[in-house]
């Protein structure tokens, strides 16, 4: 099989190996967090790292359903396998699958020589116990479907990248679809979700109304980039549909599909206090291709909030902390920390050529009172212009930077 090769994974695996830390890469079901253990797992062999030195198991593999509920036997079988003489490595592919995995996980860890990675696709991996026993011996690596840049390696003819952006937006970057033909595609993504919504969210919970909790799925999608609460989501289903359904079950739906990965949840940050608010967050999706999925073609009305989704990944894949910003009555569409510390603002807008348009979109930039970076992002074509301190700058373009 050929692989879209994930650099930066995998040069962030090749930077930890052999350091005394469990890798636990996570991150939404098939956005390839098996490929990128793979990817490592032969760069490895390929440096010499031979059989007898490498375990790798995927736990969602029916060979394998033997270990779900016997982690002893699991524990015992890896280290028999492994030449302890040596640097070894351990894989445990969707490990949350096997019943006290972090026992498996811990006894791994605590044995000489054996470098342990894991991979899995609710965020319940890191904070159950595992998350308590193994405190400070853990890093987590969060894995995103494909960015653009990597969606361009998938593609033969990329001279125009304004015409593969407007695919990208449509298709969203799972890594599977580019494997299919076109016809195939809405059944794999339809099979995805029905995976991440059973499994991931309405088994592991014991949740029978599968109704109320796609109405509050189907909400979040169409509010991406919108400022809501759970109680306004409650409000609007139950008007609409005639339904009873309580504010803390559709909280309880929410928290779950954020544990999922399937959507992020972002605050808001009072740029004049200068702390975080507990109310009204906004939130995006993990793909763009999910949404059209669930939606269908409504997702095309709405350009300007699923361009703000790529803008708000891309900067997720940077390793950003990032929140809404409030200023005044106004808002910054993200508050960016990069891990050196910098603090950034930007705005999104599809377009901004209009004059009227472009002093709205620059108006809340005006009443921030450092001098930290600001940029407006569009999708106009024109160079970069900066005005007042404030950067201009084409979408892809910033997309495609190094």
């Amino acid at each position: 099989m050929q692989y879209i090769e994930r650099k930066d994974y995998l040069d962030t695996l090749i930077g930890l190996r052999d350091k005394n830390l469990i890798k636990v890469l996570t991150g939404v079901r098939r956005c390839g967090k098996s490929t990128v253990m793979q990817m490592f797992r032969d760069f490895l062999i390929s440096n010499g790292v031979v059989e007898t030195q490498i375990v790798f198991l995927n736990f969602e593999d029916f060979e394998n359903r033997k270990w779900l509920n016997d982690f002893e036997n699991l524990y015992y079988y890896i280290v028999n396998q492994l030449d302890l003489s040596k640097p070894c490595y351990v894989f445990l592919d969707e490990v949350q699958q096997i019943k006290e995995f972090e026992r498996v996980v811990d006894g791994l860890y605590v044995k000489p020589n054996i470098d342990v990675y894991i991979t899995g696709s609710n965020a319940y991996l890191l904070s159950s116990e595992l998350g308590t026993l193994l405190t400070g011996r853990y890093i987590s690596i969060h894995i995103l479907p494909f960015s653009f840049k990597e969606f361009l390696l998938t593609q033969t003819d990329v001279s125009r990248t304004d015409l593969l952006f407007a695919k990208y937006l449509d298709l969203g970057g799972m890594p599977g679809i580019f494997e299919l033909p076109e016809k195939s595609i809405k059944n794999y993504i339809q099979d995805v979700l029905y995976n991440i919504i059973q499994k991931d969210v309405l088994v592991r919970n014991k949740w029978r109304n599968e109704e109320h909790f796609n109405k509050t799925t189907a909400f979040l999608f169409d509010s991406i980039g919108s400022i809501i609460s759970p109680k306004k989501i409650t409000n609007t289903i139950k008007t609409n549909n005639k339904i009873s359904l309580s504010h803390n079950t559709v909280d309880n739906y929410i928290s779950a599909l954020v544990e999922s990965f399937l959507f992020y949840k972002v605050k808001r940050f009072d740029l004049r206090g200068k702390g975080l608010l507990m109310t009204q967050e906004k939130y995006y999706t993990v793909d763009l291709g999910l949404k059209k999925f669930f939606l269908g073609d409504k997702i095309n009305l709405d350009l300007g909030h699923n361009l703000e989704n790529i803008v708000y990944l891309e900067l997720l894949r940077r390793g950003n902390q990032i929140n809404i910003g409030k200023a005044d009555h106004t808002e910054i569409d993200f508050v960016v920390r990069k891990p050196n510390g910098d603090r950034e603002y930007i705005q999104v807008a599809w377009t901004a050529k209009e004059k009227s348009t472009f002093e709205r979109e620059i108006h809340p930039f005006e009443l921030i009172k450092d001098y930290n970076k600001r940029i407006l992002l569009t999708t106009d074509v024109e160079p970069v212009t900066t005005y007042k301190g404030i950067q201009k700058i084409n979408v892809i373009d910033w997309l495609l930077e190094k």
